[in-house]
């Protein structure tokens, strides 16, 4: 059985959009593994003296839970800690 999380990020460029979502996307992988999507919510800019200064995305992220057991060294540390005094 999959689990899926969702998180809100929010992403800025000078660029455009599609970067605001790249750097949602780049940071997101800093942190989280198995990513599986990404919805753009909503896009907004910033707007100074008639021209945009910045594009914003929010953005929901999608990514898979993963089980206590599926990560390396978790049964040697669970199995450890039972065998405590």
């Amino acid at each position: 059985m999959t689990v899926v999380k969702v998180v809100e990020l929010i992403g800025s460029s000078k660029i455009s959009w599609e970067d605001a979502v790249n750097q949602v996307v780049a940071a997101a992988s800093d942190s989280l593994r198995h990513i599986r999507g990404v919805d753009l919510v909503h896009h907004t800019v910033q707007v100074q003296h008639g021209k945009i200064t910045e594009y914003r995305a929010t953005c929901h992220v999608a990514f898979e839970v993963e089980h206590p057991s599926h990560i390396v060294g978790i049964e040697q540390e669970s199995k450890s800690v039972h065998e405590l005094p």
